[in-house]
C-alpha cells in the first residue's frame, strides 16, 4: 500500500522544537561611533541597484576601498582531550605489565590542539568585532589579524548558537583601526548588488561579486533547521573561511553576515542580515544571554487536502481535523507546551485571536513573544475545539 504524499512530508518537513519550534554548523556593543552604524534613511532602491563609476574605479573597487580595511582574519585555537581509539593501549593489563616494569605511566588520553580560520568585521572604534558563533564558539584563543597585518589577542564576548552570532573584542589602546560602516538590511531588495568580503580557504582578503537571490530565507529552507534566522540569499561565492566576513553593498556598506553554503548546490549561499545583528550586539557584548522564546512542540503545516488524504488513508494512525493550521507531530518532554495540554495530532489554528496558517508563521510569533509571556491558543483537537494558555520559556533552559 502506498504511503500518502503527506504521510511521506512528516519526515522532512519537520521545523524541530518551536522555539518556537525549531530548526550547528561545526568549526567548520555598542557602538562608540553610531553614525558609522546607520544606513541613510534616503537610501533608494534605484541607488542600490545602481552601477556606479567613479573616474576609472568600479563600484566594487570603491565599496572594497570603504570597507575592506575593517574586515578581518580569525585564527583560533582550541585544546580538546580524546582517548586513545586502539584499545592495545587501553587495556589494563598491558597498561599495569609495562608500566610497572618499566617505570613509566602510559596515557590512556593526549591532548589536541584544533585550529580554525573564519572572518570578522570590526564595528567599533574600541574594538568591537562581529562574526559567526561557529567561528569562534569554544575557542582557547582567538587572533585578529588585519588586512594592514596588524595582530592583536581577541577575546569572545558572547555567543548564540541559534542565532550563529558571536562578538570578539581587541584592545587597540591608543592604535587607529578601521570601522566598517553598517547598511540597513531591511532596505535591501531581490536583484541588489552584493559583493563578500572574507578570507575564504585562507586566502586572505577575498572579494566576490553577485546579486541578492532572495529575501527571508528561513533557516528550515536553508537547510539549517537548528538556528532562528531569516537570511538574506545571494549568488555571491561564499567558501569555508568566508564564515563572519560581511556581505556589502553597491555603495560599501555592510548589509549581513555570510554564513553558510548549500553543499549540494553552486551559487546559494546566506547572509545573517545585518539588522539582526545590531540588534543583539549589545546583549552580546555584554556577555548575557540572548533570549529565545520557545513552548516545545514539533511541528508541519497542515491544509484541509493533507488532513483529508491522511484521514483517506486506512492505515492512518490518527484521524486529523480538516482545516488549514499547524499540526502537531510532537511534543517535548517537560516544556510548557506539555504543562499547558498540548498533544500530538492538535492542530493550532489560532494565537492570541491571529489566525495560523503555517509552522513559519508560529514560529515568528512565538518569538516575537518574549520570554515568560503567556500565548492563547486555538486548536482543533479531533471534532473539538479547545483553548489552553501556554507560557514561553528560554530555549537553553530546555537543553
Amino acid at each position: 500500500m502506498r504511503r500518502s504524499k503527506f504521510l511521506q512530508r512528516f519526515s522532512t518537513h519537520i521545523v524541530a522544537l518551536v522555539f518556537g519550534c525549531a530548526i550547528t554548523f561545526g568549526a567548520i556593543q555598542g557602538s562608540a561611533e553610531p553614525t558609522n552604524q546607520t544606513l541613510a534613511d534616503t537610501q533608494t532602491p534605484q541607488q542600490v541597484a545602481a552601477v556606479p563609476i567613479t573616474g576609472e574605479s568600479s563600484f566594487v573597487a570603491d565599496a572594497v576601498a570603504r570597507t575592506g580595511s575593517a574586515v578581518v582574519r580569525l585564527d583560533t585555537e582550541k585544546t580538546v582531550v580524546r582517548r586513545f581509539e586502539d584499545p592495545f593501549m587501553n587495556d589494563p593489563f598491558f597498561r599495569e605489565f609495562f608500566g610497572d616494569r618499566f617505570g613509566v605511566e602510559i596515557p590512556s588520553e593526549q591532548e589536541q590542539v584544533l585550529t580554525g580560520q573564519g572572518s570578522g568585521f570590526i564595528t567599533d572604534r574600541n574594538g568591537i568585532i562581529l562574526t559567526n558563533a561557529h567561528v569562534v564558539s569554544g575557542a582557547d584563543k582567538v587572533t585578529v589579524t588585519l588586512k594592514d597585518g596588524r595582530s592583536f589577542e581577541g577575546e569572545v564576548k558572547g555567543t548564540d548558537e541559534i542565532t550563529d552570532l558571536a562578538v570578539v573584542k581587541i584592545n587597540p589602546g591608543n592604535e587607529s583601526i578601521p570601522v566598517a560602516p553598517l547598511g540597513n538590511s531591511g532596505a535591501v531588495q531581490v536583484g541588489d548588488w552584493a559583493i563578500a568580503v572574507g578570507n575564504p580557504v585562507g586566502l586572505n582578503n577575498t572579494v566576490t561579486l553577485g546579486i541578492i537571490s532572495t529575501l527571508e530565507r528561513s533557516s528550515a529552507q536553508a537547510g539549517i533547521p537548528d538556528k532562528r534566522v531569516d537570511f538574506l540569499q545571494t549568488d555571491a561565492a561564499i567558501n569555508p573561511g568566508n564564515s563572519g566576513g560581511p556581505l556589502l553593498n553597491a555603495k560599501g556598506e555592510v548589509i549581513g553576515i555570510n554564513t553558510a553554503i548549500r553543499r549540494d548546490a553552486m551559487g546559494i549561499g546566506f547572509a545573517i542580515p545585518i539588522n539582526k545583528a545590531k540588534s543583539l550586539q549589545d546583549t552580546l557584548a555584554s556577555g548575557k544571554e540572548v533570549p529565545h522564546p520557545f513552548i516545545g512542540i514539533r511541528m508541519v503545516t497542515i491544509t484541509p487536502e493533507d488532513a483529508k488524504q491522511n484521514n483517506d488513508d486506512p492505515n492512518s494512525l490518527v484521524t486529523l481535523p480538516e482545516v488549514d493550521g499547524v499540526l502537531v507531530i510532537g511534543v517535548v518532554p517537560n516544556s510548557p507546551a506539555q504543562d499547558a495540554g498540548l498533544r500530538r495530532g492538535d492542530v493550532i489554528t489560532k494565537i492570541d485571536g491571529k489566525r495560523i496558517t503555517d509552522a513559519q508563521q508560529l514560529q515568528e510569533v512565538v518569538e516575537d513573544s518574549g520570554i515568560n509571556a503567556t500565548l492563547k491558543v486555538e486548536l482543533s483537537r479531533g471534532d473539538r475545539q479547545l483553548q489552553m494558555n501556554i507560557r514561553t520559556a528560554q530555549l537553553s533552559e530546555m537543553s
